[in-house]
C-alpha cells in the first residue's frame, strides 16, 4: 500500500517546479553514478581478463618447485607417479637460471635462460606467440634459443637473421669456494631461431633453450631440475589436482596454481578495482544527497496528506515507508538507467572498439571490456544503501509530523 503512495506522490504535479527539478537531478545524479561504476568496474574486468590470458600463456596451471633451495630431485618413479594422478593433462620438465647473455660484437644482457622439454611447447602459449623466427630448441649437441622481444632489443639482432651465435654464462655448480672465479662460470654458444612477445615481464628477461644445455651449464644431474611445470585437463578441480601433487610428491616441494605465481599481481590488480569503486561510490553519495532536499520539499509540500492520513489511523512507520519509498523510486529510475546507459557503451565498446588505448606497444589497441553480473549487483545494492542512507532523515521527519487539521 505505501508504494502505492509513494509512487502518487512520485508523479503527482507539484506545486513548485524546484521540488521537480531536484527530484530530477537526484535521479541523473544517480544515473550517472550509476554508469560510472559499471563501466569502469567492467574495464578492470576487462584488463584482469587481459592479463591472466597473458600470464596464461606462459604460466602453466601449477607449478612444483622445491621449498628450499634451487634444486628438485624427482626420480624416474615419482614422474610416473605424477602423470597417473587423475587431472594431470601433461607436464614439463624445467631447468632455469639467472645468466647473463652476449652477442658478437660483446654486448650483454641479464636473462633467465630457461630449459624445457618437448611438452612444454604444448602446455604454454610462447610457441602461438612467436613474432618472429621458428620454435625449434634444437639438442644438447646443436642447441637453439626462442629469445624475448626486450632481450633481443637490448642485444640489438634479430634472431632470425642472426648468423653468429650468442654465449650464454651461467654459474656453475659444486665449484668449492676460494677456488678460481673462472671456474664457477660455465659458458655455451647458442644459436637465436625466434623471438616471442607474450608480456614485459617475460619478454625483457627469458631466453627460452633445450633442458639438457641448461643441466649442462649447470652441472644436474639426471633426476634434477628446477621445477616442473604442470596442466590440468579440468580446471574447475584444479585445487583437488593441487593437493593430490603435493600429496604424492610430499612436503620436500612446493605446488603452486598460477594465482600463488602472481599473488602479488592478482592482488594490486583487486585493490585498485575496489579502491576506485570505493571513490566512485563516495562520489555518487554526494551527489545522491540531493534526495534530501527533494523528500524534504516534498514532506513541508504534503503535509496536509500525512496529517488526513494520520487522523485516518495511519502508523508513524507507515508514513515512513511511504517517503522511503520516494527515495527507492528516485534511486531506482537513477539506477535503471544509468545501469542500462553503461550496458550499452560496454556493447558498443566490445562490438565497435569505440575507445582505443593511446600507444603502439600494447597487446590490443582498445580498452578490453567485460561485464560481470556480480558488478552489476554490487553496484545496484550500495546503489540503494546509498538512497535508504539519503532518505531517512525526510522519512522520519514525515512520520513525526502531528496532527492538525484546523488550518
Amino acid at each position: 500500500m505505501y508504494l502505492l503512495f509513494s509512487w502518487r506522490y512520485f508523479k503527482a504535479k507539484k506545486s513548485t517546479n524546484a521540488i521537480n527539478v531536484i527530484a530530477w537531478v537526484s535521479t541523473l545524479a544517480i544515473a550517472v553514478g550509476a554508469a560510472a561504476l559499471v563501466c569502469v568496474l567492467s574495464v578492470f574486468n576487462g584488463f584482469e581478463g587481459l592479463v591472466r590470458s597473458l600470464y596464461s600463456s606462459f604460466y602453466t596451471d601449477l607449478k612444483v618447485t622445491p621449498s628450499s633451495g634451487k634444486v628438485l630431485v624427482l626420480s624416474t618413479a615419482d614422474l610416473d607417479k605424477l602423470r597417473k594422478i587423475p587431472g594431470v593433462a601433461a607436464f614439463s620438465c624445467v631447468a632455469e637460471e639467472k645468466g647473463i647473455l652476449q652477442n658478437a660484437d660483446n654486448q650483454t644482457t641479464q636473462v633467465f635462460l630457461k630449459g624445457v622439454d618437448n611438452v612444454y611447447a604444448s602446455i604454454t602459449g610462447v610457441k602461438d606467440h612467436l613474432i618472429r623466427g621458428q620454435y625449434n630448441l634444437g639438442t644438447v649437441d646443436s642447441p637453439n634459443m626462442i629469445l624475448g622481444s626486450g632481450v633481443e632489443a637490448a642485444l640489438g639482432i634479430y634472431s632470425d637473421r642472426t648468423i653468429y651465435p650468442l654465449t650464454a654464462y651461467l654459474p656453475k655448480r659444486g665449484v668449492p669456494s676460494g677456488a678460481d672465479p673462472l671456474q664457477a662460470i660455465s659458458e655455451s654458444a647458442i644459436q637465436p631461431v625466434g623471438t616471442f612477445a607474450i608480456q614485459e615481464d617475460f619478454d625483457d628477461k627469458y631466453v627460452i633453450t633445450n633442458i639438457g644445455t641448461v643441466k649442462s651449464l649447470l652441472g644436474l644431474k639426471n633426476d634434477e631440475y628446477s621445477a616442473i611445470e604442470i596442466s590440468v585437463a579440468h580446471p574447475a578441480y584444479l585445487l583437488e589436482i593441487q593437493k593430490a601433487v603435493q600429496t604424492t610428491l610430499g612436503k620436500g616441494v612446493l605446488v603452486r596454481s598460477r594465482y600463488e605465481q602472481n599473488a602479488s599481481l592478482y592482488t594490486v590488480m583487486r585493490i585498485e578495482k575496489w579502491f576506485i569503486f570505493g571513490l566512485l561510490i563516495l562520489i555518487l553519495s554526494v551527489a545522491a544527497f540531493n534526495m534530501v532536499g527533494a523528500l524534504t520539499m516534498l514532506v513541508m509540500e504534503k503535509q496536509k496528506d500525512i496529517q488526513v492520513l494520520k487522523a485516518l489511523g495511519a502508523q508513524d512507520s507507515f508514513i515512513k515507508r511511504v517517503f522511503l519509498g520516494e527515495g527507492m523510486l528516485l534511486a531506482g529510475l537513477g539506477t535503471i538507467l544509468g545501469v542500462g546507459f553503461a550496458l550499452l557503451i560496454c556493447w558498443m565498446q566490445i562490438r565497435y572498439k569505440l575507445i582505443p588505448l593511446q600507444g603502439s606497444s600494447f597487446v590490443i589497441d582498445y580498452y578490453p571490456v567485460k561485464v560481470l553480473g556480480s558488478d552489476i549487483a554490487i553496484v545496484v545494492g550500495s546503489i540503494f544503501i546509498v538512497a535508504i542512507l539519503a532518505s531517512w532523515y525526510p522519512a522520519r521527519k514525515a512520520s513525526l509530523e502531528k496532527v492538525d487539521l484546523r488550518s
